[in-house]
């Protein structure tokens, strides 16, 4: 026998960004708890609203189920005493188990006896575990934020208004911070009212005659409908963005979309503003046309049916108007700043406390970029981009459009740059250089706006290391772990002939002297670890198997270009075709490897060759160690790892027919230094050793 079960926690409206996540952690305990309660149950079903989460449960058995099973106890030798009889530790696990010590008995397990006890516990009903079971689901769940009401001592994302609990019609009882449970929930906050829930599985369509779409994914499918049919019937491309769908369906319990439209004399502000205000701060998702330029409408979603629409969009509209007057007002303003004149408000701006003002920070990127530029060198032209864009960088900080719109730094860079007649290439540099700015966005895509972009980014971690300032767990304020990552990226992408040890040194001399606050080799070595982190996550991304990525970072990834390739042309080569025949030539080279760490030098005297297969394998490193250096030196990873497994066969040969650890010292030596000689050109490809086969 079975009943569905109902659970609906009713709230003041919850924050948008918190609702699915609570909505998941509620139904992960709740059905967690039924696991380890032994209440067998059927398909789960999870329902959210702004004000509300509730899980529905099909098939909710109505009795626990009953245990039978042996339980293992002390070994023999414990459990009895001298004289044959239970000692306390056998009588002590009598008790725990609830057992008498006549019921206890003995059984072999791999050779040990040990002493057993048959556990057995009838379930109880459902029905009278429900009630504390829940509430503690309840009580112990955890939010980004919580609150605390009236004189409730219970911390939760929101006060609960209302509790709905049923298991088949049967109520419930739960008592949660005064709030009762009951049959009764509540509809849309204005087009709805109480209503009855007579059993859990009419849950859902009570609540539809109330205005309220409990199903999260009928209420993007219904936004998501009608954005559609208002691009087809307007000839529109809406440009819904994710983030702000999923935001919205969690704003809202009855959808309606709506369209308005702003005066098109503010399409004179770039549209990064215009998009910027209508996403960011309105909600609204922007209308374009065929050729992605924006046109003067926007759509948004109501919470409520489609009564009164026209008022509602022009009330949106007028709400808009304010806000796109400022944008504009703001837009104007600015462009009356000069540049130099914005450089000089960023010496009263502090960035750290203990890293100085950001025009200080300005100054140790342009000194980074400089020292960068050299060191790849560029042409005259792009050393002077990237000075001057260095330089002007962080201008637009100090503006009203970038005061009021903080996501705007850097486009509104590029644009007052370019007012102001700065070159293409400073002004798109002045944009790029935070690029990237989140995970999936692309690297700059100018020399200039990469150069920068390292140059400030490594500015960053150097500066927050230098004083402390070390992600630890989920604690990362000053999101350097993106920043680390957005450094890999970019030098990989332009393959710059850069290590990541000469772009430490290269700011680690900059803050040195400026006063570096703690132990530069600390730093570096910090720094090291930190990045070693980045570069796995990398390597995982690419889609490179994990024994694979340690293989080859076993190696070193100080040179993240070869990184790549090495790992690339190593997971290809074990797990291609050939990759039997390849796992017998890596089988050889860790031979060799492993017995070279035992030599104590590194090279061998032909003269002292006493086998064949010595001289044929020194014929044949000999041949293969300039080409294994020529490919690494040319990149192409795969050909120097196909030279090395080309060793495979006199390699085999050598250790089928030579005792390396002879008993004449000179031989043993000049054999493991021959070894050691090779093992020293395989080191730079892997460490071949981590590889699971």
């Amino acid at each position: 026998m079975s009943r569905h079960l109902l659970l609906e926690i009713g709230m003041e409206e919850v924050p948008a960004r918190f609702v699915r996540g609570a909505m998941n952690q509620l139904q992960e305990r709740v059905v967690k708890w039924l696991t380890e309660a032994r209440i067998g149950h059927e398909a789960v079903q999870a329902f959210a609203t702004p004000r509300r989460i509730a899980l529905l449960i099909e098939g909710v058995a109505e009795k626990q189920s009953d245990i039978h099973e042996e339980v293992k106890g002390p070994s023999r030798k414990i459990a009895l005493d001298g004289e044959g009889n239970w000692s306390k530790a056998a009588l002590g696990f009598a008790r725990s188990q609830g057992v008498e010590p006549d019921q206890l008995f003995m059984k072999e397990l791999q050779g040990v006896e040990y002493v057993y006890a048959n556990k057995s516990s009838l379930g109880t009903n459902t029905s009278d575990v429900l009630s504390e079971g829940l509430r503690q689901q309840i009580v112990s769940m955890t939010f980004p934020k919580n609150m605390r009401w009236g004189t409730q001592e219970l911390r939760f994302v929101r006060p609960i208004r209302w509790l709905t609990a049923l298991f088949g019609t049967e109520v419930i009882p739960l008592e949660i911070a005064g709030v009762q449970s009951g049959n009764r929930s509540k509809g849309h906050r204005f087009l709805g009212s109480e209503t009855t829930i007579d059993k859990p599985e009419n849950y859902v369509e009570r609540l539809r005659e109330q205005h309220v779409i409990v199903n999260v994914q009928e209420r993007e499918e219904m936004i998501l409908k009608q954005i559609e049919a208002l691009s087809k019937e307007r000839g529109w491309h809406i440009a819904v963005k994710e983030d702000l769908l999923e935001e919205i369906v969690f704003l809202v319990e009855y959808p309606t979309a709506l369209y308005g439209s702003f005066d098109p004399s503010f399409l004179e502000i770039p549209k990064e503003v215009l998009i910027t205000s209508m996403r960011e701060h309105q909600r609204y998702f922007p209308v374009l046309n065929e050729q992605g330029e924006l046109l003067p409408h926007f759509v948004t979603v109501r919470n409520g049916d489609s009564t009164s629409i026209e008022q509602v969009a022009r009330g949106n509209e007028k709400v808009l108007r304010a806000r796109l007057s400022d944008a504009k007002f703001f837009y104007a303003e600015d462009q009356k700043l000069t540049i130099e004149a914005a450089l000089a408000k960023l010496e009263s701006i502090v960035y750290h406390e203990e890293l100085g003002t950001t025009a200080e920070k300005v100054g140790r990127i342009r000194e980074v970029a400089s020292r960068l530029h050299q060191r790849l060198g560029l042409s005259g032209e792009t050393a002077a981009a990237v000075d001057r864009a260095a330089q002007i960088a962080k201008f637009d900080l100090v503006t009203q459009m970038v005061y009021e719109f903080p996501e705007l730094q850097g486009i509104m860079g590029e644009d007052y740059a370019r007012k102001a007649g700065e070159s293409e290439a400073v002004a798109r540099a002045v944009f790029e250089h935070y690029q990237p700015r989140f995970a999936g966005e692309q690297a700059p895509a100018s020399v200039p706006g990469a150069i920068i972009s390292l140059a400030d980014k490594m500015d960053t971690i150097v500066g927050c290391f230098s004083i402390g300032i070390i992600p630890t767990g989920s604690q990362d304020p000053y999101a350097l772990r993106r920043q680390a990552a957005g450094i890999v990226q970019i030098m990989i992408t332009h393959g710059f002939e850069l290590r990541l040890s000469e772009l430490f040194d290269i700011s680690l001399d900059v803050h040195e002297a400026r006063g570096l606050k703690r132990e530069r080799e600390e730093v570096r070595g910090e720094l090291l670890e930190f990045f070693a982190l980045r570069v796995k996550n990398l390597l995982g991304e690419h889609g490179i198997r994990y024994d694979i990525i340690d293989a080859v970072m076993a190696s070193g990834f100080d040179n993240l270009r070869m990184t790549v390739e090495r790992a690339s042309a190593l997971f290809a080569a074990a797990s291609g075709e050939e990759k039997e025949s390849f796992k017998l030539a890596v089988d050889a080279l860790n031979r060799v490897n492993n017995l070279a760490a035992k030599a104590e030098q590194t090279g061998s005297d032909s003269g002292l060759f006493a086998e064949d297969v010595e001289r044929e394998l020194h014929e044949h490193w000999n041949l293969a160690r300039p080409q294994v250096a020529e490919a690494l030196a040319a990149g192409d990873a795969a050909e120097a790892i196909g030279r090395l497994a080309s060793l495979r066969e006199p390699i085999t040969a050598y250790f089928d027919k030579v005792m390396v650890m002879a008993e004449d010292p000179a031989v043993r030596a000049n054999r493991l230094g021959q070894l050691a000689d090779i093992a020293s050109g395989i080191r730079p490809i892997a460490d071949f050793s981590k590889i699971v086969w």
